[in-house]
């Protein structure tokens, strides 16, 4: 099975269901999709495994979207998304699973690559949060990693680690 995660203009495909910090030293997963919500599934839900920080270096776990650290953050859910907040209400990260409509309605460049590589979920991510020693925006238009910028880019490989030399796909 594939997964696309999509940040902000940028589409990055992958057939693992996992996102990965790197450096030097360590490698640890920020991002693990655990299930994916069908339509034709009510029961079914999104659900998430989230290991990452928020501006100040606060721990944020997050098992089965439920918050295992704790903190002064707010985790809500519904059956497609995943949001959490900061203590003042912004936005620290949002991981919404998109519906097919939604997906083939993005950037030609996206919508070519989601139709070769048919993945299973195709999953928005933005927030401003920490990974390691990264500071990652993903906004509508842009994905920053640190102060290095990614826009309109559509690729697809075998994992997605972000790295201070930028996103390895």
């Amino acid at each position: 099975m594939k997964y696309a995660f999509i940040f902000g203009t940028s589409a990055f495909i992958i057939p693992q269901n996992i996102i990965k910090y790197a450096n030097e030293d360590t490698s640890k997963e920020i991002l693990r999709v655990n299930s994916v919500y069908h339509n034709d599934k009510p029961e079914s839900i999104f659900s998430i495994d989230l290991d990452i920080n928020d501006a100040d270096g606060n721990v944020v776990r997050i098992t089965a979207n439920k918050p295992e650290s704790e903190g002064s953050y707010k985790v809500t859910e519904t059956r497609d998304s995943v949001t959490v907040l900061n203590s003042d209400n912004s936005l620290l990260i949002k991981v919404h699973q998109l519906d097919d409509e939604t997906a083939m309605s993005l950037e030609h460049n996206i919508t070519a690559e989601l139709e070769v590589n048919s993945p299973v979920a195709v999953i928005r991510i933005n927030g401003d949060f920490m990974a390691g020693d990264l500071h990652i925006l993903s906004e509508n238009e842009k994905l920053f990693i640190n102060e290095d910028g990614y826009a309109t880019v559509a690729l697809a490989g075998d994992s997605l680690r972000f790295t201070a030399d930028g996103v390895i796909i």
